[in-house]
């Protein structure tokens, strides 16, 4: 989605030295343009000028590492970086949904939140940074029946324990999609449950990736499930049903 047409970020007042060498780090290893570095300098700078930003993590210097280069980890992950439907399933803040949208510039990305203050939020940043591919939607995974099946790739961030975010997923997925989800350290019993989640719900686990989006990070993983089959009949169940009563339980 590239092009002269698009609208660029405000011009950046990022005057943090760690922030603008963090992001100069990102663009090198990503293989970033000016536009998109510019972008990101507007995306820090939206989170430490708004005091009510849905996060706790706001310094600039903080923000390039436990936002932007969390976020941007999942471009190691094959699936991610060939999708051209997105979608960040509860989004908060934005990310990683607004981080990938920059970084994939010819992907369509979905940030799905279902809180209306998180998605006013996210909606000034994409809008401040110009970041025309992405779009906010304010709706809970479970109800947004426009996503069904429509999605190359959903990701989750510290959402939901697996076997909940794979139920949220696997109906947004088109068959032979995929779910990339950010864990921190891996848990054999939550891990169980959500093999058991998976078999239900016709996902398969294709990898767990350990990553290390920036120096210090600790126990920080990707896990990777494919979509093999269509969505088994009763899936999505009602809202609040994969949170109240989660898959695998007792596995």
């Amino acid at each position: 989605m590239k092009g002269s047409g698009h609208a660029r970020p405000a011009p950046s007042a990022l005057e943090d030295v760690a922030a603008r060498r963090g992001i100069e780090l990102l663009a090198a290893r990503y293989k970033l343009d000016g536009r998109q570095r510019a972008q990101f300098e507007t995306i820090l700078l939206a989170l430490a000028d708004d005091e009510r930003a849905p996060t706790a993590v706001r310094d600039p210097a903080r923000a390039v590492d436990v936002h932007l280069a969390d976020s941007l980890a999942a471009l190691e992950v094959d699936a991610v970086r060939g999708s051209h439907t997105i979608a960040d399933v509860g989004a908060g803040a934005g990310f990683p949904g607004l981080a990938l949208a920059v970084a994939l510039p010819e992907a369509s990305v979905s940030l799905v939140e279902s809180q209306a203050r998180k998605c006013r939020f996210a909606e000034v940043v994409r809008a401040g940074a110009g970041i025309d591919n992405a779009h906010v939607v304010r709706a809970r995974a479970e109800e947004w029946e426009l996503g069904r099946g429509a999605n190359d790739a959903v990701l989750a961030r510290a959402l939901a324990e697996p076997a909940v975010v794979l139920e949220y997923a696997a109906p947004l997925l088109r068959i032979g999609g995929s779910l990339v989800e950010w864990r921190g350290r891996r848990e054999a019993a939550e891990e169980r449950r959500a093999a058991a989640a998976a078999e239900v719900l016709d996902m398969e686990l294709v990898e767990v990736r350990r990553v290390e989006p920036y120096a210090g990070a600790h126990d920080r993983h990707l896990h990777v499930y494919a979509k093999t089959n269509s969505t088994p009949d009763g899936f999505p169940r009602r809202a609040g049903m994969a949170r109240k009563r989660p898959l695998g339980r007792g596995v």
